[in-house]
């Protein structure tokens, strides 16, 4: 499949105030591993090849291992994943796709537990950001290069 449009000089707008949401993204108290790991999952789940790509090659720089990269998909029965991970994969997940309905009270004080109410809110834009980005790269149909 071909792309379909150049979206960054289409309408350097509107990219222009997404890079400053991904900007912010990038300046948060909450570990950047873990940020990465949010992203790659929220890019698995929206089905974008190459946010996925992206963030895989960039969380490798930051350190991650490969094992953990390649368990992001299965992270609930994996063990290579801290408490704290695992409450920010769930709440990547029930957001990711509003579809199923409403977040679990359940789900909000797992992660209530390990998140400040501050990173709670900064764990959700993130999740908002990444998804806004996969919209982008999927309906144009930007790949990673190979």
């Amino acid at each position: 499949m071909e792309s379909r449009l150049d979206y960054y000089s289409a309408s350097p707008k509107a990219i222009k105030a997404m890079i400053t949401l991904e900007a912010m993204t990038n300046d948060l108290s909450i570990e950047q591993q873990l940020l990465h790991l949010i992203k790659i999952r929220t890019s698995q789940l929206n089905g974008c090849a190459f946010c996925t790509d992206m963030y895989s090659i960039d969380s490798r720089r930051l350190g991650e291992t490969d094992r953990r990269l390649y368990s992001v998909a299965v992270w609930r029965s994996s063990d290579f994943f801290s408490a704290r991970e695992k409450a920010a994969l769930a709440w990547t997940e029930a957001l990711a796709s509003l579809t199923q309905g409403d977040v679990s009270d359940e789900l909000y004080r797992q992660v209530k537990a390990q998140f400040s109410d501050a990173e709670i809110v900064d764990l959700t834009m993130v999740i908002n950001a990444i998804g806004s980005w996969n919209r982008l790269a999927v309906s144009f149909r930007q790949k990673p290069s190979i």
